[in-house]
């Protein structure tokens, strides 16, 4: 009567020890490449294409919301995305509404630069300033 039991203690044993292999590579692997997508997209990322899961993260391939090609790696568990290079968040289209509706009018020679958009326009009293803008809200930081 033990022989079965000891057959059956050890099969279950191994059943549970393959399952717990397999369940850290899920838990390495949470999302799911359409999660990865979707997850990209939120962010601003187009054209995304190559995601690929290896060496624990999700890679990918896409252009930033400044038109800008990046590879990217993205943590499976949380889904923080890492580029290769700084993006922005924001095009240039959005950068031009946010100064207007901050109040810049005639708003030209936008560029994202080192991290930062960089920008021309009349402020609201009128007088032509040099903005420089946060590239994830889109808002005035500096002035010259």
């Amino acid at each position: 009567m033990k022989n079965p039991i000891t057959s059956l203690t050890f099969a279950l044993a191994l059943g549970a020890l393959s399952l717990g292999v397999s369940g850290i590579a899920a838990a390495q692997q949470a999302m799911t490449e359409p999660q990865v997508h979707s997850k990209l997209a939120e962010q601003g990322y187009t054209k995304v294409h190559d995601v690929k899961f290896k060496d624990g993260m999700w890679r990918a391939e896409a252009r930033s919301a400044d038109g800008k090609r990046v590879n990217l790696r993205i943590d499976a568990a949380s889904g923080e995305v890492y580029p290769n290079k700084l993006v922005s968040r924001l095009s240039e289209k959005d950068v031009r509404a946010s100064l207007e509706t901050q109040g810049y009018t005639h708003v030209h020679d936008v560029e994202f630069d080192d991290g930062i958009w960089k920008a021309k326009a009349e402020n609201p009293a009128g007088a032509d300033v040099k903005l420089k803008i946060d590239a994830s809200t889109g808002k005035v930081i500096a002035t010259d």
